[in-house]
């Protein structure tokens, strides 16, 4: 199978919505209020267009539903994808964690026999 024509799965459209900063200040527009495409576009210094394609990217991420409403097409946050990848992230945050605690654990001991040493050459 071509690599190109493979579809990525859901969790890599997630990744792809997030990984713009455009998308990114668009979804935290969206977590306050639902917005029409012109609302979103006001604070960037972008075309209509380069908007739209941003809104698509996060609607086929599932991050945002687009409806449209008379002449408005409207633009809903949909919170639920960020779960699954907070899921995948969860993993990767315990082993954070843990490198930080062993992390700690080596600077105590090495300032502890720091200290040892500096009083066993000041005797």
């Amino acid at each position: 199978m071509n690599l190109h024509q493979k579809t990525p799965d859901q969790l890599s459209r997630i990744f792809l919505a997030l990984a713009h900063p455009v998308r990114r200040k668009i979804l935290s527009s969206l977590t306050e209020r639902n917005a029409s495409v012109q609302e979103l576009a006001e604070p960037f210094d972008i075309s209509l267009v380069a908007i739209i394609k941003h809104l698509k990217i996060l609607e086929k991420g599932g991050l945002i539903k687009m409806d449209k409403v008379g002449q408005l097409r409207m633009s809903y946050f949909q919170p639920e994808p960020l779960k699954e990848a907070d899921a995948w992230m969860k993993d990767y945050r315990q082993f954070w964690d843990e490198s930080f605690d062993k992390l700690d654990e080596y600077i105590v001991e090495h300032k502890k026999k720091e200290k040892n040493d500096e009083s066993t050459t000041n005797q």
